[in-house]
């Protein structure tokens, strides 16, 4: 089920990789892996353990980001779902901004979960190219804890979420995430 779930999202253009050359007029200084590795440490404290080989993962796949969000989300599920979180985009260019993030989920999922997150950002050509839906596929399982990273795209933006969530969580599902510069209880 799962692969025929990434495969239909791989035809979509959901999980294409972006390239990791910027257009002209992006916002064109990038982070290196060691620079997040360094913010996500300080950010996730003694639970980054786990973090320095998902950022390597993220940035052997797709290069390196020119944007990144620290924040915290919280998210539960019964087959259908939800996911609610916000935190500051930062960029070298443009700047640090507030965002927030909501969206629902279905899939074979059940439990719920609080998170710190970090998510890197790609192609980001304007603050404004970070909000709106970002469709993606997410698979959790942990009890306790863990890290967990997903890919989520629209259009040539790339985000990718790397929480170390607390709470008991099992399944997979599909949804996505709408960014916005305003907290919202709707999730769609």
């Amino acid at each position: 089920m799962l692969k025929r779930l990434v495969l239909l999202f791989a035809i979509l253009g959901f999980l294409a990789p972006a390239p990791a050359v910027l257009a002209q007029g992006s916002l064109s200084d990038t982070y290196s892996g060691n620079e997040l590795v360094d913010k996500g440490s300080a950010f996730f404290g003694s639970a980054a353990q786990g973090l320095a080989s998902l950022v390597e993962r993220a940035v052997s796949e797709f290069g390196l980001p020119n944007g990144y969000i620290l924040g915290e989300d919280a998210g539960g599920a019964l087959f259908a779902g939800a996911r609610y979180g916000e935190g500051t985009l930062y960029t070298r260019n443009a700047g640090e901004y507030m965002i927030f993030w909501q969206g629902p989920s279905i899939g074979f999922d059940i439990g719920g979960d609080g998170s710190k997150v970090m998510v890197l950002v790609y192609n980001l050509s304007q603050v404004p190219d970070a909000l709106g839906r970002f469709a993606g596929l997410n698979g959790s399982a942990y009890v306790v804890g863990g890290f967990a990273m997903t890919v989520l795209k629209r259009g040539n933006v790339v985000m990718i979420p790397i929480r170390s969530g607390v709470g008991a969580r099992l399944g997979v599902n599909v949804g996505y995430l709408n960014f916005t510069n305003q907290p919202t209880w709707n999730p769609f």
